[in-house]
């Protein structure tokens, strides 16, 4: 059995009435004030990594999909080590997830390099 099988049920037939749509007003309206975000970004380009250069220095946590830049171009290298030396200054956390995306943490914030489960 596939993930994606496993995640709508198999073979099963569903109807729209098996699903609950969720109201994100209703869970933002209880929340509290956060002190910190997770931003989700796409990178095309040089320009791009400002933007996440200054969520970073701002305390926030950025999920980064490289996925658009050409693995062999030298702009992902000067990206990566962009972005890398951005989490060294502000005492951070970057990681790379295979060839597309990337994860940089701020201030008091490490990306644990083991999966949940796996001991």
């Amino acid at each position: 059995m596939g993930l994606m099988s496993r995640i709508i049920g198999g073979t099963q037939s569903r109807s729209a009435d098996d699903y609950v749509e969720l109201d994100l007003n209703d869970v933002s309206a209880g929340a509290t004030e956060a002190t910190m975000q997770v931003h989700i970004a796409e990178v095309n380009g040089q320009a791009d990594a400002i933007d996440i250069k200054e969520a970073v220095y701002d305390g926030d946590i950025v999920v980064a999909d490289i996925t658009r830049l050409r693995t062999e171009d030298s702009t992902v290298e000067y990206i990566v080590d962009e972005l890398r030396q951005v989490a060294q200054e502000v005492d951070g956390d970057i990681v790379r997830k295979g060839d597309d995306q990337m994860i940089i943490t701020p201030t008091g914030v490490r990306v644990s390099r083991e999966k949940l489960g796996q001991h």
